[in-house]
């Protein structure tokens, strides 16, 4: 019946329960609730840290795609860190790697040049990295965490949770920006300390359900600090000191996270509720008697298995609570049945006695005496007792909750102060305060979150407005230089359009000069066919002229030839007519006649020969002048080869110069053709320049309502934060 427990422990939790059982449906509703709250929590927190990474990513690529790699950058994106820094509070750093995996920028300047090589605690997030995803790593051991200090938690130690984001272009990876925070801000979240339902004994803590990246993190250990690691909130055994069970000490030297492992003391092996949180998946047990815990008490609870985005890793959640605190109530009405259960045993005692002295022990009258003053005092001191006991008490604990309520609805709204559980008996009261401690804590982590978002709103109105007033001015500067380019525009649309104007007349004035100069080249071309062929006709007689003088040459030639044969005859008559007169004047008288005829054939012969050398030196001039006709005619035939050939160049070059002349028409109807395109364009460039114009226009407007805007989205902040302020709360709290 009482199983693990044995019957000295076993019995009174049985007892308990026995009592409370009708609340086990609202205890099951407790610990879902509180598992689901706190799972939520988490998963909206995680997403809630992605989207500042985000959005950081999203400045710096803003402002990569418009600056280069300089000084001036390099405080810009420092800025942007240390803004990004202020709005994820929960960071303790916010840093960049380069491909190398070394640290470029940092909130921490010390931490600036570190490289991370394969070993290093960061490494295995950045590998998962590499695959171009986001990866949320740890919780692992880091110095430097513990050098840097903490962000929100009150407790910090070197355990660490990175956000690391991947940088990649085209396909590289080129470095990632990574987030740091404390892992206690973890538990934080989950535990809401001064929230507990179960403020002695109740804890919820993190374990490692099934590792996919840190493999070497054993399912059951803890991911999480607990809140009895050390004295803070009990002054009982804890895990620093170590906690004594009857099975040896458990205990850890540093910090929760990593060092414990939820097992059974007895067994050795997972505790039940997180060996059945792994394997289920979700486990859930409020009944006697529980399972046994690292310190082997019973608890009961809520166990869930979750993935946080971005978390290789598979990660459980206990919700626990001792089952001797969690059935511990005793209900007012069982109170009161209590008293009035003894009321009427001593009523009954009363009246037995009271019968006894009637019955002859003493007279009617006088036993009737007694029995009734018996009954009034009994009556008096067991209403008394009942009201001291039973209705006092409840009274006044309501009347207490009652003025607490009363102080938070209309006093100044002190959400630090929470009722004193201890000072309330074990009944519904009790389960009232913790209740409203919780609804309390509840509202006043919102009011923080809404006071840190109020104020993270201002920052960024703040912000807003200087950002507004910056690009007012430079919207302004635009402004005006874009009416300046559009006066110049429109100058040159003017220009353009003037230019469009002369294009087409002196395309008109270039088709006149080309028809009157088509019709001269026309003409001319006419004209050198006619010289061309005179040329051709003087070139043939030329070439007849210089035939007939070679004809002539030749003839001159032969006639020396002719001459010295008459020559020779000549010479032969002188020497004939020489002997003929020899022999006329032998002869005597009878020669006389014979010798005249002699001397004048002699004569004859002479001059003959006279004539020959004549004819000789004539015919030498002759050949002479003949050879310098024929050398002449041979210059003349070069220069009327020249001629012709000049002839056909120019009738070539006025082919070409009315090929040219059509080129420089089309050439014309092209750029014509152009201007108009161009018109046509600056048309649209005039509608184009007037709608930037309005653009500009509502720009400027635009950017007044924007400082309009801004101006009352700062009121409604101030109002906000007035409000805010009405309310006392724990500033060293985030949530």
């Amino acid at each position: 019946m009482f199983d693990w427990l044995g019957f000295r422990k076993g019995l009174p939790l049985w007892w308990s329960y026995r009592l409370n059982r009708h609340l086990k449906e609202d205890v099951e509703h407790i610990f879902e609730g509180i598992a689901h709250t706190r799972t939520e929590l988490l998963r909206s927190w995680v997403e809630t840290y992605w989207s500042h990474l985000d959005r950081l990513h999203a400045m710096l690529s803003e402002s990569a795609s418009t600056a280069s790699q300089n000084s001036q950058d390099s405080a810009v994106i420092q800025k942007m860190l240390t803004a990004a820094l202020k709005s994820g509070a929960d960071f303790s750093e916010i840093f960049i790697l380069n491909e190398k995996a070394g640290v470029s920028y940092s909130t921490y300047p010390a931490h600036v040049g570190k490289t991370y090589v394969v070993g290093s605690g960061l490494m295995k997030g950045l590998e998962e990295t590499r695959k171009g995803e986001k990866c949320l790593f740890g919780p692992f051991s880091d110095p430097l965490t513990l050098q840097i200090g903490p962000s929100t938690s009150p407790f910090h130690d070197a355990m660490t949770m990175a956000f690391i984001l991947p940088l990649v272009k085209n396909g590289e990876w080129q470095g990632a920006i990574c987030g740091r925070v404390p892992n206690d801000v973890l538990g934080d979240l989950i535990q809401r300390e001064s929230g507990h339902v179960y403020p002695d004994s109740g804890d919820n803590y993190l374990f490692m359900a099934k590792p996919v990246l840190n493999k070497q993190i054993a399912p059951g250990t803890a991911l999480s600090r607990s809140r009895f690691e050390d004295l803070t909130f009990t002054h009982g055994d804890n895990l620093k000191d170590g906690v004594r069970t009857d099975f040896g000490t458990v205990g850890v030297k540093e910090h929760t996270e990593l060092e414990l492992i939820f097992t059974d003391p007895a067994t050795g092996q997972l505790h039940p509720g997180v060996a059945g949180t792994i394997a289920k998946g979700s486990n859930l047990f409020v009944e006697f008697p529980g399972y046994s815990d690292y310190r082997h008490i019973s608890v009961i609870g809520k166990g869930v298995t979750f993935q946080l985005p971005h978390c290789p890793d598979i990660w459980g959640m206990m919700c626990e609570g001792d089952l001797e605190e969690v059935y511990r109530i005793r209900s007012i009405d069982w109170k009161m049945f209590s008293l009035q259960l003894k009321f009427i045993v001593g009523f009954i005692l009363l009246s037995g006695g009271g019968f006894w002295l009637l019955n002859g022990h003493v007279s009617s009258g006088l036993g009737a005496a007694i029995t009734a003053a018996a009954g009034a005092i009994y009556g008096w001191i067991g209403s008394g007792i009942l009201r001291r006991k039973g209705s006092k008490p409840v009274v006044k604990q309501l009347a207490q909750i009652n003025k607490f309520i009363r102080l938070n609805a209309e006093g100044s709204g002190d959400l630090t102060q929470r009722l004193r559980v201890q000072e309330f008996a074990g009944d519904e009261t009790r389960e009232l305060a913790k209740w409203i401690n919780n609804m309390i804590d509840s509202l006043e982590g919102i009011m923080l979150q809404v006071k840190q978002a109020a104020a993270e709103v201002q920052l960024s109105q703040d912000r807003l407005n200087e950002s507004t007033g910056s690009t007012e001015q430079s919207t302004g500067r635009m402004s005006t230089q874009i009416h300046n380019m559009i006066r110049s525009l429109r100058g040159q649309l003017r220009d353009i359009d003037v230019a469009k104007d002369v294009t087409q007349n002196m395309s008109g004035t270039l088709r006149e000069l080309e028809e009157k100069a088509s019709d001269q080249i026309a003409v001319a071309q006419d004209e050198v066919g006619r010289i061309g062929d005179k040329m051709n006709q003087i070139s043939a007689k030329v070439a007849e002229t210089n035939q007939t003088i070679q004809t002539f040459l030749l003839t001159t030639q032969e006639i020396p030839q002719l001459l010295k044969v008459i020559e020779e005859i000549s010479a032969q008559t002188n020497l004939l007519s020489l002997n003929a007169s020899i022999e006329a004047a032998r002869v005597g008288e009878h020669g006389k006649g014979f010798a005249v005829v002699a001397g004048e054939i002699r004569k004859l012969a002479d001059l003959t020969k006279k004539s020959t050398t004549e004819i000789n030196e004539t015919i030498e001039q002759i050949e002479r002048h003949a050879n310098e006709a024929f050398l002449s005619m041979e210059e003349g035939t070069k220069v009327v080869l020249e001629g012709t050939q000049i002839v056909a160049a120019a009738s070539e070059i006025l082919s070409s110069a009315s090929a040219h002349d059509t080129m420089k028409t089309q050439v014309v109807e092209e750029v014509v053709a152009l201007m108009e395109k161009v018109a046509g364009v600056s048309k649209e460039n005039r509608q184009i320049s007037a709608e930037v114009e309005q653009t500009v226009h509502e720009l400027l407007q635009d950017m007044l309502h924007v400082r309009q805007t801004t101006g009352d989205v700062g009121a409604i902040t101030q109002s906000l934060l007035q409000l805010m302020n009405q309310f006392q709360l724990t500033e060293s709290r985030i949530r």
